[in-house]
């Protein structure tokens, strides 16, 4: 059984899109870096997290125990690396502007860290994608704010939607910067699967066909 430790209604329509069958159950974290912590190590901790909290509730609490033979987790985080700076999800419609004027006419980096545990152990990774953002005039960047697309998103932009016109480039996993890098999930997954198999018995994380 697969169980995706997120609330974003991007991972899980990635996930559905590749065909995996799963459930959800997240669980609020605090998402706060740490001091001296780097942009990678801050997502692959809060990836961590976000599954361990999950997992501990899944296979501990009485309440909603259940069996640890077939369970795995999939905690992910991603954030917007510019000029140093970490962007998350912007707080506010002032703080979503700030953001795309900093991005503006710059190559950025989306950084999402990955993790899945079962009984089999952890599994973190690591996904970067480089994206290039064309300049933007105030008038576009506030028309955009105004869509309330930026709401919820890393970056304060969905590439997906209308934010597409605004990207010519991109080096790397684009699901990335939907939100998940759907094949590294996948190549985890299988690697999982196998660890399972060898412990416990037969897993599939049903995928359709």
């Amino acid at each position: 059984m697969l169980v995706l430790a997120s609330a974003s209604p991007r991972r899980r329509d990635l996930l559905t899109q590749a065909g995996f069958t799963f459930q959800v159950d997240s669980i609020p974290i605090a998402e706060v870096r740490q001091p001296g912590e780097s942009p990678e190590q801050f997502v692959r901790r809060l990836a961590r997290e976000k599954a361990e909290v999950v997992f501990h509730a899944r296979t501990v609490e009485p309440n909603v125990r259940s069996s640890t033979e077939s369970l795995i987790v999939l905690g992910a985080d991603t954030v917007v690396v510019c000029d140093n700076e970490v962007m998350g999800k912007p707080a506010d419609e002032a703080a979503a502007v700030r953001m795309l004027r900093m991005l503006s006419g710059k190559t950025h980096r989306v950084l999402t860290g990955v993790c899945l545990i079962s009984s089999a152990g952890i599994d973190i990774a690591l996904e970067s994608t480089s994206v290039t953002m064309r300049a933007l005039s105030e008038e576009e960047i506030r028309a955009y704010v105004a869509t309330g697309e930026h709401v919820d998103k890393a970056g304060a932009y969905a590439i997906q939607g209308r934010a597409s016109r605004f990207i010519p480039k991109i080096s790397g996993c684009y699901f990335n910067v939907v939100g998940l890098p759907v094949a590294r999930v996948s190549a985890m997954l299988k690697d999982a699967e196998q660890q399972l198999s060898l412990s416990a018995g037969t897993y599939s994380c049903d995928v359709k066909p």
